[in-house]
């Protein structure tokens, strides 16, 4: 099975720096921006594993219930680097595994209705309570601001970096963010593989309510 996490001597200027230039890169976004970071290959068949296991991954990936647990791990990794360094999957089928970078700043919001959710940008002193979605009287204000996640997908990380006029904190820093990428993949293989060995995928049928409009007698 291939690892992504490999440990760096971070004594080493040539080492941290070899490692750096060598890791992977894929696009932000796509080929012609121009544009790439640090990225794993996560591709099923990319990942060397036993073909019993490779076929029953191709399954489960067509369920949404499997990208569920990959997903919290992926948010962690956000909010562990306060959401200054955050991932995603890029790629024509979702393949790569890429660092982006980004932030967090107030979303503007300042009340929501306890009812459906919906979030407005005034008070409700403005507006009043009255959502303006589903009508019911329901709107609060938001104790404090919510906050919200961007992030900026068309930059790049170290497309061209040589590594060679940083200084050594800011090396290490830089290993070990990637490093924490490379963690992060493993993880994640790690809970698609428990998944396959723990659970099978079945059809089932689901009947959905549907809500319409039908004649009704009189009283």
């Amino acid at each position: 099975m291939h690892k992504f996490y490999q440990p760096i001597d971070k004594r080493s200027r040539k080492a941290m720096a070899e490692y750096l230039e060598g890791h992977f890169q894929y696009n932000t976004m796509n080929s012609w921006n121009q544009s790439t970071s640090y990225a794993c290959n996560m591709k099923i068949y990319n990942l060397g594993l036993e073909s019993s296991i490779t076929n029953k991954l191709y399954d489960l990936i067509r369920t949404d219930e499997f990208f569920e647990p990959l997903q919290d791990l992926m948010r962690d990794f956000d909010s562990n680097h306060n959401y200054e360094w955050q991932v995603g999957m890029n790629g024509r089928s979702g393949g790569y595994l890429v660092l982006y970078q980004g932030g967090r700043k107030p979303s503007g919001y300042k009340s929501y209705c306890t009812a459906c959710g919906q979030r407005n940008y005034t008070a409700t002193a403005e507006t009043g309570n009255i959502c303006g979605l589903c009508r019911a009287p329901a709107r609060t204000d938001y104790r404090t601001t919510p906050m919200q996640t961007f992030t900026y997908p068309g930059r790049s990380t170290d497309m061209y970096e040589e590594f060679e006029d940083w200084p050594m904190w800011q090396l290490r820093d830089r290993v070990d963010l990637v490093q924490d990428l490379d963690r992060l993949a493993d993880a994640m293989v790690q809970e698609a593989l428990y998944m396959a060995n723990n659970f099978s995928v079945e059809e089932e049928t689901i009947f959905i309510p549907k809500q319409q409009t039908v004649l009704v007698p009189n009283a």
